[in-house]
């Protein structure tokens, strides 16, 4: 504010200097030997003419400059790290949108800080306890405590796998939003890819004493994707669904065409998602307090099925199960 006050300042002495000048060039022309008998009469209406005009510019020039003024404050903190600031919209309409795009700018810097701050605190988090583990075996190992067999380093091993898994999970997400994901596309048939995914979860639904379901459409038409990714989402999708199905409980996948998509849906019949953890189920690191992941299924699922221009989706209630969609477009 003080630097808006500063520039008023400056522009009302400049006018100031303007006014006067002209005031002094008409007094003298007035009072010039040529000049007529009217002068008298019209000097001081020229004077209070030119008044008028400068209290007017002056006073558009002070509704520019204040908010101006707000808006390189506020700039200045954002470059000092305070993404924070915000600007109240006034003056001209043009300002008043500026202002605004101002705020939204300043509010999505503060969103990715806030996300980057969370992520760098949720990775120390997740990498914490194998490292724990680790260290704590391999120090039992030096000291003599236990011997150097399978039993001993299997589990060091164990969690050096976790550390690959979730740095390649880190890694994948990382490229998929950045939107610099390489895909290896081709043309696929939709229900050999469910298919295949289904079989090989038949043995782990059947441990589990869960039914594994297929609804199939008949004639399904080819998509232009990478079969590779996307037998990744229907991995993490059936992997989330038998965790959460209670023994007896099944498991059903279908695929069918949907307004210009194909649309793959994997439901359970488990205890279903709350309410209040239904809208984040798909971002990172979040999961239940029952869950033994690192909360990446579901975050890189989404990022896999928008790089593919298609769109997923949950629908839930607490004791109703839960129903993982997501739609691809069918590509001519």
């Amino acid at each position: 504010m003080r630097r808006a006050a500063a520039f008023v300042f400056l522009a009302f002495l400049f006018f100031a200097f303007v006014v006067a000048s002209f005031v002094v060039l008409l007094i003298n022309a007035f009072n010039s030997p040529g000049a007529g008998g009217g002068s008298a009469i019209f000097v001081p209406l020229a004077i209070l003419a030119v008044v008028i005009v400068a209290f007017a510019v002056a006073r558009g020039i002070r509704r520019l400059v204040i908010p101006l003024g707000d808006l390189i404050d506020a700039a200045q903190s954002v470059e000092a790290g305070d993404y924070g600031a915000r600007v109240r919209p006034r003056g001209p309409r043009e300002l008043r949108a500026l202002a605004r795009a101002f705020n939204a700018m300043s509010e999505r810097l503060e969103t990715s800080e806030e996300q980057r701050r969370r992520l760098l605190a949720d990775v120390t988090h997740e990498l914490r306890t194998p490292l724990t583990i680790m260290q704590g075996n391999l120090e039992a190992l030096l000291d003599g405590l236990y011997p150097a067999d399978a039993q001993h380093l299997e589990p060091i091993l164990d969690e050096t796998r976790v550390i690959s898994r979730l740095v390649d999970d880190l890694r994948t997400l990382s490229l998929a939003e950045a939107g610099a994901l390489t895909l290896h596309r081709e043309p696929t048939d939709p229900a050999q890819l469910v298919t295949d995914a289904v079989a090989s979860f038949r043995s782990q639904a059947d441990a589990a004493g869960v039914d594994l379901l297929t609804a199939i459409d008949g004639a399904l038409p080819q998509l232009d994707v990478d079969p590779v990714r996307m037998r990744e989402v229907l991995s993490n999708l059936l992997s989330n669904a038998l965790r959460y199905t209670p023994r007896g409980g099944n498991v059903r996948v279908g695929a069918s065409t949907f307004d210009g998509h194909v649309r793959v849906s994997v439901h359970d019949t488990g205890p279903g998602i709350a309410a209040e953890a239904l809208p984040h189920v798909f971002d990172r690191f979040y999961k239940s307090e029952e869950s033994r992941g690192a909360g990446l299924g579901l975050a890189i699922a989404k990022s896999l099925v928008v790089a593919h221009g298609g769109e997923i989706e949950a629908i839930s209630a607490a004791g109703q199960g839960t129903d993982m969609r997501f739609t691809l477009p069918i590509t001519p």
